[in-house]
């Protein structure tokens, strides 16, 4: 099973799937970024995984991105820290194969412009006294697919979005490689009866 990661920043959610996955050889990744200067990529060829990167008329434009993630056989995308909303053409080649990671519990502080520090810093204005992570399927629209996974850390009552970005990275790299594991066991149940 191929997995390809798409991925803008600093990549550390990235970095914990492939090195959680490891030991597992039936599970491939490729590495996408937006950004050629991504921390992300550095560190996905430090861990001997592919890497590209594309541009906005690449994504938008052109079935370029596509044409990649078919010539490399992907059979699933997980959105990590990837601030782009997917085309539909990828969205329709791969029906409920696309999960994100969100920072917060939606349906609350999603949409664009929604992310990091941003989400962090809305989180506690509202004076909420939780939020968490939600792992949940991409549609084409900014953080509304279907929900698949929630955690939640307590907010408290001097955070900070510095101190709140800690807590959620923590349940990040806790949750998100076991979850996208048992998303993929299904997957491939489901094929071999197939």
């Amino acid at each position: 099973m191929t997995i390809a990661i798409f991925a803008s920043g600093t990549g550390s959610n990235a970095v914990k799937i492939i090195e959680y996955f490891q030991a597992q050889p039936q599970y491939k990744f490729v590495v996408l970024s937006n950004k050629k200067d991504a921390p992300v990529l550095e560190k996905a060829q430090h861990l001997g995984v592919k890497t590209w990167v594309f541009g906005k008329k690449d994504f938008y434009e052109s079935e370029q991105v596509l044409d990649l993630l078919k010539s490399e056989k992907v059979d699933f995308i997980v959105l990590a820290g990837f601030l782009w909303l997917v085309p539909e053409n990828i969205i329709e080649a791969y029906p409920e194969r696309i999960v994100n990671l969100h920072p917060a519990l939606l349906p609350k502080y999603g949409g664009k412009g929604m992310f990091g520090h941003h989400v962090h810093q809305a989180v506690i204005h509202a004076k909420e006294k939780e939020s968490g992570i939600t792992i949940h399927y991409a549609n084409g629209k900014y953080d509304e697919g279907n929900v698949i996974f929630q955690a939640k850390c307590e907010v408290a009552t001097d955070e900070t979005p510095e101190s709140l970005a800690k807590k959620i990275h923590i349940l990040e790299h806790q949750y998100l490689p076991p979850t996208l594991e048992k998303i993929w066991k299904e997957l491939m149940k489901r094929h071999e009866k197939d």
